[in-house]
């Protein structure tokens, strides 16, 4: 079973940028799984933000995040990234970091069904 864990979050201003990190743990090897980033905030329903393929070569976003957010991966080191910038008080949840099966290519990996593994989250705050 993969175990991911999220950090990064914090409190930042409109405009500000944060980089995201997950890690694998154990005997979890993210260089078998697909990635992809999720958020929930408070009273809605946990939306898709990022995937990126397995090997990193084919990434996908939603469009609330185009043009600001980026996902890479750096197998080597076992980490997914998700970098923020320009960040809007809209941009407010628990971002959490999930482990898909399969060798398709990201935009498949764009529903929480097509993931198999999550981790616990971490908290990001934007003021305005």
């Amino acid at each position: 079973q993969a175990q991911l864990e999220e950090s990064g979050g914090g409190l930042v201003q409109a405009g500000d940028s944060l980089r995201l990190s997950c890690a694998a743990s154990g005997r979890t090897i993210l260089s078998m799984y697909a990635m992809g980033w999720f958020r929930q905030a408070p009273g809605k329903e946990r939306e898709f933000v990022a995937a990126i393929s397995r090997s990193g070569g084919n990434t996908y976003c939603s469009d609330s995040v185009k043009g600001r957010f980026t996902i890479s991966r750096h197998n080597a080191k076992n980490t997914v990234y998700l970098q923020m910038n320009s960040l809007k008080p809209e941009d407010t949840a628990v971002y959490y970091c999930a482990a898909g099966r399969g060798h398709y290519s990201a935009d498949y990996y764009d529903t929480e069904n097509k993931y198999d593994y999550w981790g616990q989250g971490t908290q990001v705050s934007v003021s305005s």
